[in-house]
């Protein structure tokens, strides 16, 4: 059983790049219903990756939370269950 969610980011917004708190995450692309499919994406050493579905460019930021992006509309939570 996992002990912790893997965090979700998007970019509705169509911003240029996405700073977020987590090496490893999952990109959505857009919000729900113009979702891509739900990609782990995972920087490793590196401190940025494109996702290969939306192209949108997320750098790691140290500063931030796991669960925290710049700008913070790129926050998302699935929807409980």
């Amino acid at each position: 059983m996992a002990d912790q969610v893997v965090p979700h980011f998007q970019n509705s917004s169509g911003h240029d790049s996405v700073a977020i708190g987590a090496r490893e995450f999952m990109c959505i692309g857009a919000n729900p219903p113009f979702d891509h499919p739900h990609i782990f994406l995972d920087m490793g050493v590196e401190n940025e990756v494109v996702c290969p579905y939306c192209s949108t460019l997320y750098k790691f930021d140290s500063t931030l939370q796991p669960n925290e992006s710049s700008p913070s509309d790129c926050n998302w939570t699935p929807a409980a269950a």
